[in-house]
């Protein structure tokens, strides 16, 4: 199978694992021209029919969640702000529409209460990685069938922007939720608010970060355990987290 040029593309950081583990088993390419196939981890843009159509053997989609579940460009974040307890990845052959094309493979992965996007994402792209060479590989030889999503059971995730991370502080969420999407949100966009600090003279407005391991930081200092940043500040309204 060295000799399948594929042409690899994702843009984070935690999915180079999987370029890096392609290399070692096939002929990895810059062109899209000269690719057997397409191989996409991701990847932030929409391609288009033309350019889908290019590969021998089309474009493969690795996708963190059990597709049709959370379809869309934060499925690992929905997971763990719905306060699931498994996800997985699904490789698919990509259609034009977004992970809407067939289902290739399918493998679950349990998930930890104390997982935040961070670490989920490592998680499940390591477990890509190590199963991808065997299924490309069954894949390109015809051993394997795409088999079509169950389109009526589809969900969908948003893309996410730094006001995804906002709540109001007269309006606090459940301990639950707080923690859910300190942990979805970390480390974008965050979890934040606004607080109006007032003194003698004047009241400021400041933003309040909320991060993982029970640590809040205010604009303009050090992040602290919520117990220290009480002492500072013991009228904010939030006692816990």
């Amino acid at each position: 199978m060295s000799k399948v040029k594929i042409i690899f593309l994702g843009t984070p950081l935690f999915v180079k694992l999987i370029k890096d583990t392609l290399a070692k088993h096939f002929t990895l390419v810059k062109s899209l021209k000269e690719a057997d196939l397409a191989v996409v981890a991701a990847y932030g843009r929409i391609l288009t029919k033309d350019e889908l159509d290019i590969p021998q053997y089309g474009f493969l989609n690795i996708h963190p969640s059990l597709l049709p579940k959370y379809r869309g460009p934060s499925p690992i974040q929905q997971a763990i702000l719905n306060g699931d307890k498994v996800s997985g990845i699904t490789i698919i052959k990509m259609d034009e529409d977004v992970d809407h094309g067939p289902i290739i493979y399918q493998e679950k992965l349990e998930l930890s209460d104390n997982d935040n996007f961070d670490t989920l994402s490592k998680k499940m792209f390591q477990l890509a990685a190590q199963v991808s060479p065997k299924i490309i590989e069954d894949f390109v030889s015809g051993r394997i069938q795409p088999t079509p999503q169950n389109h009526d059971q589809a969900t969908y995730c948003v893309r996410l922007t730094r006001e995804s991370g906002y709540f109001p502080i007269d309006n606090p969420l459940s301990a639950e939720k707080l923690d859910r999407m300190i942990r979805a949100y970390h480390p974008w966009p965050g979890v934040w608010t606004v607080w109006e600090i007032k003194n003698q003279k004047s009241k400021i407005k400041k933003i309040v970060k909320f991060l993982p391991d029970g640590r809040i930081q205010m604009e303009g200092k050090k992040a602290m355990p919520m117990r220290d940043f009480l002492n500072g500040y013991p009228d904010f309204p939030l006692k816990e987290l």
